[in-house]
C-alpha cells in the first residue's frame, strides 16, 4: 500500500511540476510539439553561416531521396515553423524542400547593426542558396517572403525556375494598418493582430488564457525591434514592385486566402495581371494564413502547378477550403 501511495504522489509531484512548467514556458512547450511533429515526419533542423549570418533552416527530402528543391520563404515577424505543415506535405509530393529562418526571425541570428530590409533579406536568401549548394529551384514566398521571392526572381532569374507567391505582400495598395498592428501590447491589440491575420466567422468560445497572452506579448516584445525595421523599410516604398512585375519571365503561381484582411484579394489580382505568365489560384473560406490554415489545397495546387507540363500560364481558379 505505501508503494503505491509513494507513486500516486511521485504520479501528482510530476503533474504540479508539468502543469507549473507550461504555465511559466507555454510557448516554449508549443514550439517543441510542432518541432517533434516535424522531427517525426523526417524534417531535419540544421543551422548554416551564410552572408555573415547564423541561419537556421528546415529540409526535407521525399521517400528514397533526390527531389526537385523547393525554397520556402516565410513572412514578417514569422519563422520557418510556420511553414510546417507545407514542409512534409512538399516532400511527400516528391520535393526537396528547404525552409530558412530570414535573418532576425526564428533561430537565426539577430545583427544589431542590420536594417532587415526586403533588399537585405533577398541577398541572405542568396546566400543561404549558395550555402547549401542550391544553384536553382522553385521559389515560394508568402506575405513579406512573396515580396523576397519576386525580388529574387528579378535580380537573379537564374535562381528560380518557377515561383509561387502565397499572399504576397510588394506592390503598393493603401493599407489601413502601420507596424503598431504586428507589434502589440496588449491584449486588445493582439486580438486585432489575430482578426485581420485570420478571419472567422464564428467567436471562438475558448479565448486565450491569461498566461499565454503574456507569453505571446512578451515574445513580441522582444522580437518588436527587427519588425519595425522590416516594417519601417517595406513602407519607404524604395523596393515596391509595381513597375517591374511584367519583367517577371517565370512561370508563377499566386496564391490568394478570399478573405485575405491584411492583404486584399485585389492586390493578387493585381499581381496575376502584372505578372505575364501567371495563374491565380484562390482559396474560399481562408485569409492570410492560408499556406498553414488551408494547407492541403495550397499544397495541391502549389504541387499540381510545379509538375504540370507545360506550365499553366494565364486563367483565375477558385477552391474551396475550409479552414482547419
Amino acid at each position: 500500500m505505501k508503494v503505491v501511495l509513494r507513486a500516486l504522489m511521485m504520479l501528482a509531484l510530476v503533474a504540479v511540476a508539468g502543469g507549473l512548467f507550461f504555465y511559466f514556458n507555454p510557448l516554449w512547450v508549443a514550439d517543441q510539439q510542432v518541432r517533434f511533429q516535424l522531427r517525426r515526419e523526417g524534417v531535419r533542423s540544421e543551422y548554416v553561416d551564410a552572408g555573415g549570418y547564423r541561419l537556421h533552416y528546415f529540409e526535407a527530402l521525399p521517400a528514397g531521396g533526390g527531389g526537385e528543391p523547393l525554397l520556402l520563404i516565410h513572412g514578417l515577424g514569422a519563422r520557418g515553423e510556420d511553414w510546417s505543415k507545407m514542409i512534409p506535405a512538399m516532400a511527400a509530393h516528391g520535393f526537396h524542400v528547404y525552409v530558412p529562418d530570414l535573418p532576425g526571425y526564428g533561430r537565426s541570428s539577430q545583427p544589431k547593426e542590420s536594417d532587415y530590409s526586403i533588399t537585405t533579406e533577398e541577398a541572405a536568401v542568396v546566400s543561404f542558396a549558395q550555402a547549401v549548394h542550391l544553384p536553382h529551384a522553385f521559389v515560394g514566398g508568402w506575405s513579406m517572403g512573396g515580396w523576397i521571392a519576386m525580388k529574387l526572381a528579378l535580380d537573379h532569374p537564374e535562381m528560380v525556375d518557377r515561383l509561387v507567391v502565397y499572399d504576397a505582400a510588394g506592390i503598393y495598395f493603401p493599407a489601413n494598418f502601420g507596424s503598431e498592428l504586428f507589434v502589440p501590447s496588449n491584449a486588445p491589440g493582439l486580438s486585432r493582430l489575430a482578426t485581420v491575420l485570420s478571419p472567422d466567422p464564428h467567436p471562438n468560445p475558448h479565448p486565450l488564457p491569461d498566461f499565454v497572452v503574456r507569453a505571446v506579448l512578451d515574445k513580441i516584445g522582444r522580437d518588436a525591434w527587427v519588425v519595425e525595421r522590416s516594417m519601417a523599410s517595406m513602407m519607404s516604398g524604395r523596393d515596391l514592385l509595381d513597375f517591374r512585375l511584367h519583367a517577371i519571365r517565370q512561370p508563377t503561381l499566386v496564391v490568394w486566402g478570399a478573405q485575405d484582411q491584411l492583404i486584399p484579394l485585389a492586390v493578387g489580382r493585381r499581381m496575376h495581371e502584372g505578372i505575364p505568365n501567371s495563374t491565380l489560384s484562390i482559396l474560399e473560406g481562408c485569409g492570410h494564413l492560408a499556406p498553414l490554415e488551408c494547407w492541403q489545397p495550397v499544397a495541391e495546387t502549389t504541387e499540381t502547378f510545379l509538375r504540370s507540363q507545360p506550365p499553366l500560364q494565364g486563367g483565375e481558379r477558385s477552391f474551396a477550403a475550409s479552414v482547419k
